[in-house]
């Protein structure tokens, strides 16, 4: 067993190696870096709470770590990094299972004897830790659902569904007063049962309601989320670096939820009230009314791109879909010999979730050093040739600009309507998440490259 003085120190270290994790995922060419400082921090808090806290069931932790490993490398060998989405959603699932686990465990421990004030705060402490645990698992589950096709992007908009959550939030809370005073007695596990299945309700029917384009919202959120079922689940055990740990990954989550929020000019409120975006939209119904849409080869996209000084490539979900990406790094690379400069504009909420294209990109081996937010880029769009959309379309929709009731209204774009030639690849002339049509396919300076995006890019490349 190690000494309470070497325990507290590797906490200690582990906590800054965290702080230095997130400090180093906040940018891209410091990222790799990040991930080892977790590592690292990681092992020191595993290896501390073994030897320093644990004292008995070894065997139980070993073959459960054993079989955690087995898992975590099966997946991180088969899951595809266009499956990034789902993953971190199911993965948050786990948090939130493992908090209320440790509630119940907690709460049934024949060696807990807290009384007076100090057992109505460890029943709060175990009862908050349910609370949010379960809240994170069916809402992870079903976010995971969403994103992985399972369950459509549509949101599900119950009669009064907001009453209904009041009420499943005021249940929560007579329950939680029941069982502090119930738990007191001697019992209580009806009342914690009973809030378990209103917090498993709550978490399916929040997120079931929000649409497919505020996903990316919804993954920073149960990200926040977990961190605090976790640092709940430290409460509960008495654990320091839990606390701790569990803080840092709430307060960055809620911090990301918020920066989400402001890409997509949208209130945090609105997201978890819910309805926005649908399951992909239909059809464009007639361009008549807007223009004709013109549509281009790959040799003709081939030899706008061989005669361009300025090209812009803006990724989305669509290039995640059809794992397109190490073409575009092969174009990229072709360009760029020919003495073509080119960017990449990445909006804040592309993908399904944040930096979903940032890690496609890395993935694919493209220089960070030509890939921009979309506030480093937005003003360079009139000096831009060509500008090539890759299965986006709500992130570069004139609408959000032009139409004051459009669902979209007041979304921060990339405006690459400004440039001189657009080409946006998509498969058909459906709406995006959002299920709002796209004036940017009928404007005069855009071409439409029909077709599976990675095989319209490698005749393309093949063209180039």
């Amino acid at each position: 067993m190690l000494s309470a003085g070497v325990l507290t120190a590797a906490y200690i270290a582990a906590t800054i190696l965290f702080i230095l994790a997130l400090g180093g995922l906040s940018n891209q060419e410091t990222a790799r870096r990040g991930n080892w400082y977790g590592i690292a921090g990681m092992a020191i808090a595993v290896l501390a709470t073994i030897f320093g806290v644990v004292s008995q069931n070894y065997g139980i932790l070993a073959g459960a770590m054993l079989i955690g490993a087995v898992i975590g490398l099966a997946l991180a060998r088969r899951v595809q990094m266009t499956q990034m989405p789902e993953l971190v959603a199911i993965l948050h699932s786990l948090v939130g299972l493992g908090a209320v686990l440790v509630g119940f465990a907690t709460f049934l421990d024949p060696e807990s004897h807290y009384e007076g004030v100090e057992k109505t705060i460890h029943d709060i402490e175990i009862y908050i830790g349910v609370l949010i645990g379960a809240i994170t698992f069916s809402g992870s589950v079903i976010a995971f659902g969403k994103l992985s096709g399972r369950i459509g992007g549509k949101p599900m908009l119950l009669p009064a569904r907001h009453w209904l959550n009041l009420g499943l939030l005021l249940a929560a809370i007579w329950f939680g007063r029941e069982f502090v005073v119930q738990s007191a007695g001697g019992d209580g596990m009806i009342p914690l049962v009973v809030m378990t299945v209103i917090a498993l309700l709550f978490g399916i029917h929040m997120v079931m309601a929000i649409g497919g384009a505020d996903m990316p919202v919804v993954v920073s959120m149960l990200n926040s989320y977990s961190g605090w079922a976790a640092s709940a689940t430290g409460f509960m055990l008495s654990n320091d670096l839990l606390i701790v740990t569990g803080a840092l990954v709430g307060s960055s989550g809620a911090i990301l939820s918020y920066i989400m929020c402001r890409a997509m000019n949208r209130r945090f409120l609105a997201v978890i009230a819910g309805g926005f975006g649908t399951a992909g939209g239909a059809a464009a119904a007639g361009g008549g009314e807007q223009g004709e849409v013109v549509p281009i080869e790959a040799a003709e996209t081939a030899a706008l791109l061989a005669d361009a000084k300025e090209v812009m490539i803006v990724p989305g979900y669509g290039m995640a879909v059809a794992q397109a990406q190490h073409t575009v790094y092969e174009i990229t690379k072709a360009l760029r010999e020919k003495k073509v400069n080119v960017r990449f504009g990445i909006h804040p909420v592309a993908g399904r979730m944040p930096g979903h294209m940032n890690v496609l990109l890395a993935e694919a081996k493209v220089p960070y050093d030509i890939v921009f937010e979309m506030d480093e880029v937005n003003d360079d769009f009139p000096d831009v040739d060509v500008s090539i959309v890759i299965g986006a379309n709500d992130i570069v929709n004139p609408s959000a600009q032009e139409v004051p009731d459009s669902p979209i209204a007041g979304m921060p774009v990339l405006e690459v309507w400004n440039g001189k030639t657009t080409i946006v690849l998509k498969r058909s002339m459906a709406t995006g998440y959002a299920g709002v049509q796209n004036p940017l396919f009928f404007k005069e300076n855009t071409r439409m490259l029909f077709g599976d995006a990675k095989d319209s890019l490698d005749a393309v490349l093949k063209a180039l």
